[in-house]
């Protein structure tokens, strides 16, 4: 209202200049025309005033709008740049003040641009982090075994709080190492394909059929991307070993046939032509087919059969040849029931040949090694027993009363009776060696000196306890006649007869040539064991058996000894 009173002629001639001033005068010439009343008038003017005053309220709560508005948009502009400077990792801006200054729109109008600029760094950021997390999840997937198919469209969460270079370059690395994983994971997987296709190559079998069975992915024809997870590589690897394992177990098996054929040919002296068909089996057999296994196996059988009659004949030939070598020996010769045994068991096919000839060549090795250390004693044993024969001769011809007779053939009975003495004092002295040597091959081996399964110092001992006696003996019958004797000749006259007329009497039966008739051959060897020896001794009696045969030797001995003793009828002659 003061407003109005200056202008009504009081106030600013400033006021009149304008056009509410002379709008206002306008109004005050039209009352003064009009003559309206001072009080009317100043009402007029108050609610003029009231209007205006409500006029520029509505206006400054306008700007006042308008200012906060902008101190807000200042404000979050402020906020986001900074939160983008924090999601990006970096402190500030390069070319903006941190300070500003100025109005709020120049303020605004100033971080505007950077903002703008931040967001676009965001956005790329962001398609940096999506494009590194979707090849990890793809390549995470294909690691675990996820196809395109269950996974067509990866989805991928992105922290768009961190988004600095640092969590990128992680992500990065992450990628990476997948890649160096993803690329490890294949070159195994080709590997295993490779050795796959190389074993059932050698093995004749598909390989494209056994590695369509591990995964349909791994078939080059099937267009899909390599399945490499460890489930995968698990199953590559377990059929790879299966490969190898059939691969070696052929492999064994041809070099087992390998072997016996190349054994079969050189025992039954194979042409080569008959050898060529098969000597890839036998070499380095490459080709490990099922075919080639059965054709092997089959030639094998063949040869096999063949083979079981030729080694019956070569077995019985060994058989032979042992035998002999233990009887020129007087060894053990094996009994006949194990060699009917062994017999037995090729018939049935229930012993390798291969075993029992080896053990038929060792038998015949042992036998012959045991033959040339006994060479020397079986030479003084041989040697000892033509001596004990011409001591029994000589027995038997010193009991021949006739021996002195001009008859046919008794020179040469006293020319073998000659050779005999000397052969008959060498006895002790050979003998003695053969005890000796006896005795060292005995303790050289632990076990007895046998002559035809008898000990041959039981032998040797019991002959010289027989030798003793019948020395004993002839000794007592010397005396014995010596006492009859003086006693005859004290009691007789000296015209009686003379003492060899009764004695010529007594060889009547004798034979003129110096031979006997009811006496033992002059060049019997020793009696053999007799069968109930052999049984005992076979039967594990061994020793009691060996005593039965020195008993009997030792009988034997005491009857020539008592033939002797007995055929004596005047003094001893030796």
């Amino acid at each position: 209202m003061g407003s109005f009173q200056a202008s009504n002629g009081t106030g600013n001639s400033a006021l009149l200049d304008t056009s509410w001033g002379y709008l206002l005068q306008e109004l005050q010439i039209i009352w003064d025309e009009v003559g309206e009343e001072q009080l009317e008038r100043e009402k007029v003017l108050v609610e003029l005033e009231q209007e205006c005053i409500e006029v520029y309220r509505r206006r400054v709560d306008t700007a006042n709008i308008s200012r906060a508005r902008l101190h807000q948009q200042l404000a979050e502009s402020e906020a986001g740049f900074t939160r983008l400077l924090l999601s990006l990792g970096e402190r500030s801006l390069p070319g903006r003040p941190e300070k500003m200054a100025g109005t709020l729109k120049e303020q605004l109008n100033s971080i505007t641009p950077a903002l703008r600029e931040m967001q676009l760094r965001k956005e790329e950021r962001v398609k940096q982090f999506r494009a590194v997390q979707t090849q990890i999840h793809r390549i995470s997937s294909q690691i675990a075994g996820r196809t395109e198919y269950d996974d067509p469209s990866p989805s991928v969460s992105i922290n768009e709080n961190d988004l600095s270079l640092k969590k990128l370059e992680e992500y990065q690395n992450e990628l990476h190492r997948l890649h160096n994983e993803k690329s490890d994971r294949l070159q195994r997987v080709e590997k295993y394909i490779s050795t796959i296709k190389v074993l059932t190559a050698a093995l004749g079998m598909d390989s494209s059929l056994i590695i369509t069975k591990v995964h349909p992915s791994l078939n080059e024809l099937s267009g899909l991307s390599k399945n490499i997870s460890d489930g995968i590589l698990e199953k590559l690897h377990s059929t790879v070993k299966s490969l190898e394992s059939e691969k070696q177990l052929r492999l064994d098996k041809l070099q087992q046939l390998g072997k016996a054929l190349s054994n079969l040919w050189n025992l039954m002296d194979t042409p080569f032509d008959d050898r060529r068909n098969f000597l890839h089996v036998v070499s380095t057999p490459g080709n490990l087919t099922l075919d080639i296994v059965q054709q092997a196996e089959t030639e094998v059988k063949r040869l096999d059969q063949l083979k079981a009659s030729k080694m019956k004949e070569f077995f019985f030939k060994q058989q032979v040849e042992l035998e002999e070598i233990c009887s020129r020996s007087h060894m053990e010769i094996p009994s006949r029931s194990d060699m009917e045994k062994l017999t037995n068991q090729i018939n049935s096919g229930e012993i390798d040949h291969a075993e029992l000839l080896s053990s038929m060549d060792e038998q015949i090795s042992r036998a012959r090694e045991e033959a040339a250390s006994r060479k020397v004693i079986m030479e003084k044993v041989e040697k000892w027993i033509l001596a004990r024969d011409e001591e029994r001769w000589l027995e038997e011809y010193n009991r021949d009363e006739n021996r002195y007779s001009v008859s046919r053939g008794a020179h040469k009975n006293l020319k073998r009776a000659e050779r005999a003495r000397v052969m008959v004092n060498k006895i002790p002295a050979l003998m003695e060696q053969l005890i000796s040597k006896t005795k060292s091959w005995e303790d050289e081996r632990n076990k007895s000196f046998l002559y035809d399964e008898v000990p041959i110092m039981a032998m040797l001992e019991e002959y010289n306890i027989l030798r003793n006696e019948k020395e004993e003996e002839k000794h007592r019958q010397r005396e014995h006649k010596k006492a009859q004797s003086k006693v005859v000749t004290e009691h007789e006259s000296p015209f009686g007869t003379r003492p060899g007329t009764s004695s010529s009497r007594r060889l009547s039966d004798k034979s003129l040539n110096g031979g006997f008739v009811n006496s033992s051959p002059l060049n019997r060897k020793l009696a053999p064991p007799s069968p109930k020896t052999m049984s005992l001794i076979k039967g594990g009696k061994k020793a009691h058996g060996q005593m039965n045969y020195a008993k009997g030797f030792a009988y034997h001995l005491r009857e020539d000894t008592i033939s002797v003793v007995s055929s004596f009828s005047g003094p001893y002659s030796p």
